[in-house]
């Protein structure tokens, strides 16, 4: 199911406003992915200009920063910890940007959109004694 989330029919002043152009293919947007927790699975979609999207169905590892060493780790997802974006997506282990998930090394962030661009990039938060 895809929805057109276009611009609103009335103006602030709730007058009507006109229809500057026909509804097009690009306006339509694309069907939110939820990026689980388990084997690495991909999909591959056509964006605008014909450029390729990897959108990541599911995951197992994420790269890892460790802002005060300055190094990049690959470290195994365990579970996510918090999730901003609905507190649903903790219990379900859904990865958006922005969550909190738990990995060996400790609880990092998630700084990339995962479903846009086919990898889970993480910043530590707090390592693991």
């Amino acid at each position: 199911m895809v929805m057109w989330h276009l611009r609103s029919k009335r103006k602030p002043t709730s007058g009507r406003l006109r229809r500057l152009r026909k509804k097009r293919k690009m306006d339509r947007g694309s069907e939110f992915l939820e990026i689980r927790i388990g084997k690495v699975k991909k999909k591959q979609d056509r964006a605008l200009g014909g450029a390729r999207k990897t959108r990541l169905m599911s995951t197992e590892k994420a790269n890892v920063a460790n802002s005060k060493t300055g190094k990049i780790q690959v470290s195994k997802i365990l579970s996510v910890e918090e999730n901003p974006a609905n507190p649903h997506y903790v219990r379900r282990n859904v990865i958006t940007k922005g969550a909190v998930i738990k990995t060996e090394l400790g609880l990092a962030r998630v700084m990339s959109r995962p479903g846009q661009s086919g990898t889970v990039n993480a910043v530590l938060i707090e390592e693991k004694k």
